[in-house]
């Protein structure tokens, strides 16, 4: 039989003073946050960053990722080995290739199509361009192109100009595009709708116009064929020439021997007779004088 331990042998079976202290203080969440991810993390780190230090161990590292990324990136499936363009003339369709930032073939990863679509808008005969990239490896380009509508004599210059007045290309001569309307002058680029609207409404007498002419960058003058002219006002030069349509319709008025018709002031037109025909003009009003004395 054991010997009965006094209350005073007996082991206390609570925790020391400082093992409750030390039990209290690892309760805190940061502080147990920090020993058990932040020092293995802090570890961690410093052991990579003490690796890292040395700079062929760098560039070493660097040629793994990259030998890694080049095997994963140029995979066949993420290849691109043709450009497709469509909606462009074969003239645009070679220039479009010449400016091209790309070599073929090259990986899906390395094309910047923002750049593709930024160095096509800059070509001047581009009005629209979008790019996509096909599931069959093929870039492919669809093109709006500006429509030639205007011919622009611009100085020593021929430009051909679309709808808005937008530079399509150089002509080297007229007979290029002998079906376009020619204007001339100082700005003319910048009224081509105002030029259309004329070319419209007198589209009667549509062949004989040789074309128009921007005078003072204000108002336009009609050329037309032996020499005569048409001076529209700077404000609604196309009522100008339906009035002057008008009169040629009742009196016969591009027929006679006339240089100019001023339709500047629209409620009193005037014309000019050619230099070569006012002594004929005069020969006929002194016999019709002589012949109606009244």
């Amino acid at each position: 039989m054991l010997p009965l331990m006094s209350r005073s042998q007996r082991s206390d079976p609570a925790p020391s003073r400082w093992a409750y202290r030390m039990t209290r203080f690892m309760l805190s969440p940061f502080l147990r946050r920090t020993v058990y991810f932040g020092i293995p993390t802090a570890v961690v780190v410093g052991a990579v960053a003490l690796y890292a230090s040395d700079v062929e161990r760098r560039e070493h590292i660097a040629g793994i990722y990259q030998d890694a990324y080049r095997s994963i990136i140029e995979r066949p499936e993420f290849m691109v080995k043709v450009v497709a363009i469509h909606g462009a003339s074969p003239a645009l369709d070679l220039e479009i290739r010449d400016v091209l930032p790309v070599d073929l073939p090259m990986s899906q990863f390395d094309l910047d199509l923002q750049e593709i679509h930024s160095v096509l808008t800059e070509l001047d005969p581009i009005a629209k361009a979008r790019i996509q990239i096909t599931q069959s490896g093929t870039i492919q380009i669809d093109v709006e192109e500006r429509q030639p509508a205007f011919l622009w004599r611009n100085r020593d210059t021929l430009e051909v100009l679309d709808d808005s007045g937008a530079f399509v290309r150089f002509a080297v001569n007229r007979m290029d595009y002998p079906n376009l309307p020619l204007i001339a002058g100082e700005g003319a680029d910048t009224q081509v709708p105002q030029a259309k609207s004329i070319l419209a409404a007198a589209r009667p007498i549509a062949d004989r116009v040789r074309g128009l002419v921007y005078v003072g960058e204000r108002r336009w003058n009609v050329l037309l064929e032996n020499d005569q002219s048409i001076l529209l006002p700077e404000r609604n030069p196309v009522q100008a020439i339906e009035r002057m349509l008008v009169l040629d319709q009742t009196q016969d008025l591009l027929a006679r021997k006339v240089s100019v018709v001023d339709m500047r002031l629209s409620q009193r037109p005037t014309i000019r007779i050619a230099p070569d025909q006012i002594d004929q003009v005069i020969d006929t009003s002194l016999t019709s004088t002589e012949n109606d004395p009244l």
